[in-house]
């Protein structure tokens, strides 16, 4: 069974893009048709131009974002470097080889009747890993995310092939994405809402209060006593945002909004540029020569 939430990878998108090509260049032969050459070297185009566009896109996110320190970067778009640290000290484990990891990735295959490998069960794990430069620590959430990793394990049992793609446990991790950072001097505090609250709370055990303030006995509170509790409980309040405003800031990185990339990857970001680039000249090269291919064609018409 696949689950619905696996995300097929970018790169090996970019190889059925390439494939999709060659079966085109295939078909286009196979017509022996100007017409059906026509329409095989037009999808060929649009086919690259759109590759094209994304690996572009890709390269420019990566190369135009500065590097930020975890301490002290903005909120928002973000790229941040670290070494990987499992959640609370405690690391995955992979499924199919027990291996130890930050993150995970697997596909199952199955040789059917005709010897070919058919996928019969992909996973992939979607908890949280930190990220540690030096300055601070910030959980990285790998859902959504596009994930490259040099940690490729491959073995077969019997008609059964495994692929294990990981991240693993002080890697040099690579993160472009959604920055955001909760609690701390950014928790919000409401005093009126919370005094509120305080008294509320008060109110539902009458003998603690009474015994608190009720100063002349008399089983009632008048005025100033009322006002001596108010003043308790604004202290109350006024300790308890202290408390809240001296918790550790947690930093978080995620999807960012409005579609942008998001990228996570065990390779230095020049090297992820750089692959970006060489597959952008790749799909700009096919264009122009499908295009080129137009009018002798149409010639031919």
């Amino acid at each position: 069974m696949i689950p619905r939430h696996f995300k097929l990878h970018w790169q090996t998108g970019q190889w059925i893009t390439s494939g999709a090509q060659l079966a085109l260049l295939v078909i286009g032969a196979q017509t022996e048709s100007p017409l059906g050459w026509s329409v095989c070297l037009g999808l060929m185009a649009l086919l690259s131009l759109w590759a094209w566009s994304g690996a572009l896109k890709r390269r420019r996110a990566i190369a135009d974002t500065p590097t930020s320190r975890i301490a002290s970067a903005a909120q928002g778009y973000v790229e941040l470097q670290g070494s990987g640290r499992p959640m609370g000290g405690l690391p995955l484990v992979s499924p199919l080889s027990g291996s130890r990891c930050l993150w995970y990735r697997n596909t199952t295959e199955q040789k059917d009747s005709e010897n070919q490998w058919k996928v019969i069960n992909r996973d992939e794990s979607e908890a949280s890993f930190v990220l540690d430069d030096g300055s601070g620590l910030c959980a990285v959430d790998p859902a959504g995310a596009e994930i490259h990793t040099r940690h490729k394990n491959q073995w077969s049992e019997g008609d059964y092939r495994h692929t294990e793609w990981t991240l693993r446990e002080g890697d040099d991790i690579y993160v472009l994405g959604g920055f955001h950072t909760r609690g701390g001097g950014d928790a919000l505090l409401d005093p009126a809402e919370d005094l509120k609250q305080v008294l509320a709370e008060w109110k539902r055990n009458p003998e603690e209060l009474h015994r608190r303030f009720d100063l002349n006995g008399d089983g009632e509170l008048d005025m100033e006593e009322w006002r001596l509790a108010r003043q308790a409980a604004r202290r109350e309040v006024a300790q308890l945002h202290r408390q809240a405003r001296a918790v550790p800031d947690i930093h978080l990185m995620g999807r960012p909004d409005g579609g942008r990339l998001y990228l996570i990857a065990n390779l230095a970001p020049e090297k992820l540029a750089r692959r970006y680039g060489l597959w952008a000249l790749f799909h700009l090269a096919i264009f122009f020569a499908a295009l080129g291919a137009l009018p002798w064609v149409w010639q031919q018409l």
